[in-house]
């Protein structure tokens, strides 16, 4: 499971949003100073993430306050699977679409290697718009919403 800490930050019908802090993975080590990944990252603001997520406010174990802190978790297969398919379906539509404008270009179907090229080009976009369909689908993305598996109440500071 991937987790990751968030703040309620709105509690709307049916719906909260959430609002975490993107962590940069550059400014652990000791180059840090002299580094110029390390400068970018400390000149950069950091941003934050907003999600907006299904919630059942009605249900009576579901007492989210403003505030609060929540534990959000995806299930790591899912994560993996939908990255391997976004990077590797355009390459392999890629190398697919060179290999068959190659071919055709050895059968002098083509008579200029320009056409083999946008044959590679064309092969990689189908790859891209075939892996954005299967990210759409109703099953496919309702795997990657995040789900909240614990609350941690907000500390009132005033007592």
């Amino acid at each position: 499971m991937i987790k990751e800490l968030a703040n309620v930050v709105a509690i709307g019908v049916g719906e909260i949003t959430v609002t975490s802090q993107i962590k940069s993975s550059c400014g652990g080590c000791a180059q840090v100073d002299t580094c110029g990944s390390g400068q970018v990252a400390k000149a950069l603001p950091q941003a934050k993430l907003t999600l907006t997520l299904p919630y059942d406010t009605n249900a009576p174990k579901n007492t989210l306050k403003l505030g609060d802190s929540v534990m959000l978790a995806l299930p790591e297969k899912h994560v993996l699977s939908s990255a391997g398919q976004v990077y590797l379906l355009p390459l392999f539509g890629l190398i697919t679409g060179s290999a068959i404008g190659q071919w055709l270009l050895k059968q002098q179907v083509f008579s200029h290697e320009l056409f083999a090229l946008a044959l590679g080009v064309a092969g990689g976009y189908l790859g891209y718009r075939f892996a954005k369909f299967q990210q759409k689908q109703g099953k496919k993305s309702a795997c990657l919403q995040p789900e909240i598996i614990a609350v941690l109440p907000s500390v009132d500071l005033t007592k």
